[in-house]
């Protein structure tokens, strides 16, 4: 991608042991600079600037040598990884000392996760809401067809993936939530996760306030479940 490499890649902050950010996997997250996006439920704002003064790929590269062999998995998180002209470097860095790759995303950059794809092991990709809808969440105009965009080249890659979609009931109705669903399943999409929202992090006072709630979360089970081989609802 660029000239310098992975050394390119702007990093935002590092998590250094989690088991949740790559499903079945001890992993590493490293969270990338930058995000095109601005989704006011944004629990990482701070990543949202395209320059920081984090750590550079040097730091996390001699810490990714000193985990070999206890660690199974890099993920690239952020803000949008894709954003980052080191991404794809940085990747193969990851898998050359022995570690899964994995990726977290929305999509805005259809064109660059083409290349990332064969390099990677796993990715979570975050769909925002229903394809009508796509702009006023990320605040964007044209989001939503990149992010279809990105959903279908992550779907006929045969990638191991996770789609999900986080929920504040002051953004997305129990309708448009259903609308998503049917949409993902008519896409092809077999993994679904509905997220709660997060208070911590937002800086967004009208979305801040409470959790988010208001859904009939058993009912939305219910009625999600049967369009997919695997549905879960992630609540804490």
């Amino acid at each position: 991608m660029g000239e310098r490499g992975a050394e390119a890649l702007q990093v935002g902050g590092l998590t250094p042991l989690t088991t949740t950010d790559y499903p079945g996997q001890l992993a590493a997250v490293v969270f990338c600079q930058g995000c095109p996006w601005r989704c006011g439920y944004c629990h990482n704002p701070h990543l949202i600037p395209r320059e920081c003064d984090g750590e550079g790929w040097q730091a996390i590269e001699s810490f990714l040598l000193r985990r070999q062999g206890l660690l199974d998995a890099v993920v690239f998180s952020g803000g949008e990884p894709t954003l980052q002209s080191g991404l794809l470097d940085a990747c193969l860095a990851a898998r050359d000392m022995g570690f899964k790759v994995g990726l977290h995303t929305a999509g805005p950059y259809p064109e660059r996760l083409d290349k990332l794809l064969p390099v990677l092991d796993w990715v979570g990709m975050d769909i925002k809401a229903p394809f009508s809808s796509y702009d006023r969440i990320t605040q964007v105009p044209g989001s939503a067809a990149r992010a279809r965009e990105s959903l279908s080249l992550l779907l006929e890659s045969g990638v191991e993936h996770e789609i999900r979609t986080t929920l504040h009931a002051g953004l997305l109705s129990h309708a448009q939530v259903l609308e998503l669903a049917h949409e993902l399943a008519g896409a092809g999409v077999r993994n679904f996760v509905l997220q709660a929202f997060r208070p911590q992090g937002c800086i967004q006072p009208l979305l801040s306030q409470g959790d988010g709630g208001d859904f009939a979360w058993d009912l939305l089970h219910a009625e999600i479940h049967p369009l997919f081989q695997r549905f879960s609802i992630r609540r804490a």
